[in-house]
């Protein structure tokens, strides 16, 4: 069923590319950082596979990507910084996020808010929903788009070299990265034991 889902959107995001060039790809990674889960790990190596075959330009898919990245990350960002806490605060606890979370996120990014971003950006998972909690904590909001960019672009020049590199072979990149989605979901499980078990700890703590 999983293998079906992936293989369906990857065939989604292959038309929108070759239909839409760098517009496509801006629009897919927009959509990927608006903390909806749209698999940069196709979008990107499919994007430098055009790069292989002369179509587009290793450069202009990376800048492409990074400029999308931005795009879908600030719609995101006031999201969390406009009705995000007040959210969180009244209804967190039925998402397993508490006030000390809160606390720790405010804290975390008021000390190391620049180095978050610019790792998460070149994080799996952790990249597609990083603008939401840097809204909530309202970094500010000029060095969250440089550090947005250039983290993006990182991640999305190396993918695209990636496709760019294996070019023919790309049947092959596509399998691999349908693995890589079966990792993701095994560690993405144990996070959430991990995160369950410690929000329950830390309500037993406060109360």
């Amino acid at each position: 069923m999983l293998e079906k889902l992936i293989g369906l959107v990857a065939g989604w995001i292959i038309v929108t590319i070759s239909t839409l060039g760098y517009g496509g790809i801006a629009l897919l990674m927009a959509i990927e950082s608006a903390c909806i889960p749209l698999p940069s790990e196709i979008i990107m190596p499919f994007a430098g596979y055009l790069v292989f075959t002369g179509d587009l330009t290793l450069w202009g898919v990376a800048l492409a990507g990074a400029v999308g990245c931005v795009i879908g990350s600030i719609p995101a960002y006031y999201l969390g910084a406009y009705g995000g806490r007040t959210l969180i605060e009244k209804y967190g606890k039925w998402v397993l996020i508490s006030h000390h979370d809160l606390q720790f996120a405010d804290k975390v990014f008021a000390k190391h808010g620049e180095v978050i971003i610019f790792i998460g950006r070149l994080l799996p998972v952790v990249r597609t929903f990083i603008a939401f909690p840097a809204g909530i904590a309202r970094m500010n909001m000029p060095r969250f788009v440089i550090y947005t960019f250039t983290g993006s672009l990182i991640w999305c020049a190396a993918l695209a070299y990636a496709g760019m590199k294996l070019g023919e072979h790309w049947k092959s990149l596509e399998v691999y990265f349908h693995e890589f989605h079966y990792v993701i979901a095994v560690v993405g499980l144990v996070f959430a034991v991990w995160y369950v078990r410690r929000h329950f700890k830390s309500v037993k703590e406060t109360t």
